[in-house]
């Protein structure tokens, strides 16, 4: 079962999770990460370090983040591939505990 991104990366784009991933599945946006669900091997690396705690199992994704299952998929196909540690944005840190993100989100 692949690893997604989930709503808390919106806004934070911490790349920490980048640096772990063996097979380069992320995938950068202007101002989130995604994991692309076929190149996932879901090997939990990326998951611990994450800051935000935005990685999640496909299994333990919550009803209200399902959609992020489908985002995922859609724009690993759209975004480049990302396999190298950035700084976060310079205000990631104000966005960490905000809730309902996904109105932000830059495609």
């Amino acid at each position: 079962m692949p690893f997604i991104v989930t709503e808390n990366c919106i806004k934070c784009k911490y790349t920490d999770c980048v640096e772990v991933c063996p097979v380069d599945c992320f995938h950068e946006g202007p101002n989130m990460l995604v994991i692309d669900p076929d190149e996932c091997i879901d090997c939990t690396l990326c998951e611990p370090e994450c800051p935000v705690e935005a990685i999640l199992s496909e299994d333990d994704v919550s009803e209200e983040q399902k959609q992020f299952i489908e985002l995922n998929s859609v724009l690993s196909r759209e975004w480049p591939v990302i396999n190298e540690m950035k700084d976060a944005p310079a205000d990631a840190d104000e966005w960490k505990d905000v809730p309902d993100k996904l109105q932000y989100l830059e495609r």
